[in-house]
């Protein structure tokens, strides 16, 4: 059964079908993701006690694979009697996990600010959550955007993860197209070009980000 163009093409439709649900996981896990590490990256410099508790959690969490972190959530916490729904799952699943990653992004940012920030914001009487918000966050985000935006797009390319726990998105019609007809190669290589064409375009999205923050930076 060799390869087919033209039922390479029948199958787009369907595939695209599911975009919707690929990109409004993305975006609501990139959100999660972004507010869980940036709370976990504050909580960490709180105190000692927080700061060891953060730091525990946040290498448990880089350190469990995220399909493990996936059917703990969807198939262990119903023993237990919380049921989810897959969407539910998928997205708290996705944003746990990557809010590891994002944390040690945001600690870097973070570093890379003079202390002399937080010094004068002390002296201006400025409270420590308007410093964090309207003084360290700014200066922060110039420094990690691109680094940030490559998370985005590693979480973009995950979402196929949750085809396993029966969210619709394009991976899992593609294997559903596939287990009707036993074609495999055409509906999977329809979903790997349409993840490289938006993989490409959130790149060059932080791109631009990135060089417009560089550009405000030396105004």
């Amino acid at each position: 059964m060799g390869f087919s163009i033209d039922y390479a093409i029948e199958v787009i439709p369907h595939i695209l079908g599911a975009i919707g649900t690929t990109l409004y996981v993305t975006v609501l896990s990139c959100a999660g993701a972004t507010i869980l590490a940036f709370t976990m990256e504050i909580v960490r410099r709180t105190g000692k006690m927080p700061g060891y508790s953060m730091r525990f959690l946040i290498d448990f969490v880089r350190s469990t694979p995220v399909l493990a972190q996936l059917y703990f959530l969807f198939f262990v916490l119903p023993f237990y009697g919380l049921t989810l729904p897959p969407m539910v799952v998928g997205v708290l699943g996705l944003s746990i996990y990557f809010s590891g990653y994002l944390a040690e992004v945001f600690k870097a940012g973070i570093d890379a600010i003079p202390r002399g920030q937080w010094d004068a914001a002390r002296a201006l009487h400025i409270s420590p959550l308007n410093t964090i918000f309207h003084v360290i966050a700014p200066q922060m985000l110039r420094n990690i955007a691109a680094p940030m935006g490559n998370y985005f797009v590693s979480i973009l390319k995950a979402t196929p993860y949750l085809a396993v726990i029966a969210v619709p998105e394009m991976l899992g019609v593609a294997f559903d197209l596939a287990s009707d007809t036993f074609r495999y190669a055409e509906p999977v290589l329809v979903v790997g070009i349409i993840f490289l064409c938006l993989a490409l375009v959130i790149a060059q999205l932080v791109h631009r980000l990135e060089k417009k923050m560089q550009a405000s930076l030396k105004r």
